[in-house]
């Protein structure tokens, strides 16, 4: 997932309708036979209707194939035949998902589906194929003259919500280093430069570091007020939900507009501000573990770095000071996250 935000579009959330197939009508039929009332029913069963089958797709990145089409059916059984013939089942729709991708209910806000593995999952099943008229036969009916109709697929409109699967997000004001932070952590190849937004989609990289793996969210610059919509808003912090732990990168740039601990604190609020639109989500971001990661040390005295450390060492938080450009405590960095508990 390292491409840069230029080259696809985002799609996180959208709303579509789904609906499996219906089942197929029995059929009513008789052969002709000699000495079988009405030659015998042989009326044969219908078809199953299709399924709607959600598959979690590792190498999806976002929820476009769905932003143009917005209604998906599954095929319909079709009608049994004469001579004991099941009509066919009708075919199942497969819709390929981002794992991540949380399908809610419209119409109660449950959640009735969370993609988070990879493979087919039913989530709509196809409706039974009736019986035919065979079925019906006995002792005191030898010729029954009905069938049954197909049962009906359901249709359900649903939110599908995409929310990335990463171990650790980055957070912090445009131009912090997020971007080049994921850069030299993972796999990452995320779009670079010296002004504001440059990521203006989530990004996720994966940290291999001493025989473990971790993924990384990289995820739009804040702004304060940004809960307000200002800047790009905080509607990526939803990407931020599943997380475990945050680096909230703070750049010690001696040309920045506010100092390094008041950036901080705004940012902070914006993230405590953030409340998750579902009512199934139990835990805010502001419950997370979170290490304060002094970005751009290369751009700064030695003496005014140590009292930027101090002054948030003097408010109980953790820091870590860096260089991605130089490369320095890059590695410290990668040992910090990786003996994090993210089971």
């Amino acid at each position: 997932m390292g491409a840069s935000s230029s080259n696809f579009t985002f799609v996180d959330k959208l709303n579509v309708s789904l609906c499996s197939g219906n089942g197929g009508p029995g059929c009513t039929s008789f052969r002709r036979e000699a000495k079988v009332p009405r030659g015998g029913p042989d009326g044969g069963d219908g078809g199953k209707g299709g399924n709607v089958i959600i598959s979690g797709d590792p190498k999806k990145r976002t929820l476009l194939d769905f932003r143009y089409k917005r209604k998906f059916n599954a095929k319909n059984g079709l009608p049994g035949s004469g001579a004991k013939m099941y009509g066919k089942r009708g075919d199942d729709i497969i819709l390929p998902v981002p794992l991540g991708t949380q399908i809610i209910s419209q119409e109660t806000g449950e959640l009735l589906l969370d993609v988070v593995s990879e493979g087919d999952h039913l989530f709509l099943e196809g409706g039974k194929g009736g019986l035919g008229n065979y079925h019906f036969r006995n002792s005191r009916n030898q010729a029954p003259d009905y069938s049954q109709p197909g049962i009906e697929g359901e249709c359900v409109d649903v939110t599908l919500e995409l929310k990335l699967l990463a171990d650790v997000g980055l957070v912090g004001f445009p131009n912090a280093g997020k971007s080049t932070l994921i850069s030299v952590l993972s796999n990452a190849k995320p779009k670079v430069g010296a002004y504001p937004f440059t990521t203006l989609n989530p990004q996720i990289g994966i940290l291999e570091h001493k025989h473990k793996e971790v993924s990384i969210a990289d995820l739009p610059g804040l702004i304060e007020g940004a809960s307000e919509g200002v800047g790009l808003g905080h509607k990526f912090l939803r990407h931020a939900e599943r997380t475990k732990f945050i680096l909230h990168l703070i750049s010690v740039d001696p040309n920045e507009e506010f100092k390094p601990f008041k950036r901080y604190e705004m940012i902070r609020k914006e993230l405590d501000k953030y409340k998750s639109e579902n009512s199934f989500f139990e835990k805010d971001l502001s419950e997370l573990e979170e290490l304060v990661v002094l970005t751009k040390l290369d751009l700064t005295k030695p003496l005014e770095l140590l009292n930027i450390e101090k002054e948030f060492r003097d408010n109980d938080l953790n820091t870590i000071s860096i260089s991605s450009v130089a490369h320095r405590n890059v590695d410290e960095l990668k040992d910090i996250i990786i003996n994090k508990d993210f089971s």
